[in-house]
């Protein structure tokens, strides 16, 4: 699909990029499938709509990979075959980000607290090189519980790093409780704004909101690094599964893939057929 298309029919590759991570959870009889759903609007976003072959973008909550592997399918870097062989063994798409396979995939992910720091050094060291290039780094919101996070968040403000781009998928959602319930919310748009983050709030199912906003951001060279806080719902599209705390881990039964992969056509692909 094109620039143009995604913008125009944002719901069609929303459900199609939907509809390919349930069948690879599916197949590998593997969990972390409401955290994919939860994030995969803000990589259409960012990877189909604004992320440059100069750019970095490095999905900081890996236990997303399989939103990041069907993303890197359709712009056509891991394919088909590859693609199959999702969380089997001797695959080079595990159930975690690993490095060194494919260009989209620059550094291992999902133990978290460290996509913020690298996205961080990858930016100073844009900004040292005088290069024109942005780091993208796609965080959970569970994630700001991490000291690391925050350690780098104040290097890159020390630093000016205005190319810096923190996203936050906040569905409020994470491990073992919702977040308001373990550290409180570290992920609040106040506390990011108050260390000196430039940051914005954002629908995170809104792909051409987010757009909208890495576009604005882009424009502002004003030495703050950029936090956009993303609002999403953990399973988004698949009603049993939506801000439910269980479909962080579990995987799903063959009548439960029939029910999710129905209700995402019938939401995000029929919808639009039937306008």
């Amino acid at each position: 699909m094109t620039v143009n298309e995604i913008i125009n029919e944002p719901r069609q590759i929303s459900g199609e990029l939907r509809l390919k991570i349930l069948g690879l959870y599916h197949q590998a009889n593997a969990g972390h499938i409401g955290c994919s759903l939860s994030c995969i609007d803000l990589m259409i976003a960012i990877l189909f709509l604004n992320k440059s072959e100069e750019d970095t973008f490095i999905l900081s909550k890996g236990h997303a990979a399989a939103a990041l592997y069907a993303c890197l399918n359709v712009l056509g870097e891991i394919s088909d075959e590859e693609l199959s062989t999702f969380y089997q063994d001797g695959t080079t798409l595990p159930a975690h980000p690993a490095p060194r396979q494919y260009k989209g995939i620059p550094f291992a992910t999902g133990s978290l607290g460290h996509g913020l720091p690298i996205a961080t050094g990858i930016a100073h060291a844009a900004k040292v090189s005088d290069e024109d290039s942005y780091a993208f780094a796609l965080l959970s919101d569970g994630e700001t519980n991490e000291g690391t996070t925050w350690e780098a968040a104040h290097y890159a403000i020390a630093n000016q790093l205005d190319n810096l781009f923190m996203f936050v998928d906040k569905n409020g959602i994470q491990g073992f409780d919702f977040t308001n319930k373990v550290l409180g919310e570290t992920a609040s748009p106040q506390k990011w704004r108050a260390i000196g983050f430039e940051t914005v709030e954002v629908d995170g199912h809104d792909i051409f909101a987010i757009h909208q906003v890495i576009q604005e951001l882009k424009t502002h060279k004003n030495g703050l690094p950029k936090a956009i806080i993303a609002k999403t719902v953990k399973g988004k599209g698949v009603s049993y599964m939506e801000n439910k705390i269980d479909w962080h881990y579990l995987p799903m039964s063959e009548e439960q893939f029939r029910q999710a992969s129905l209700e995402v056509t019938e939401r995000y692909i029929n919808e639009l057929i039937n306008a």
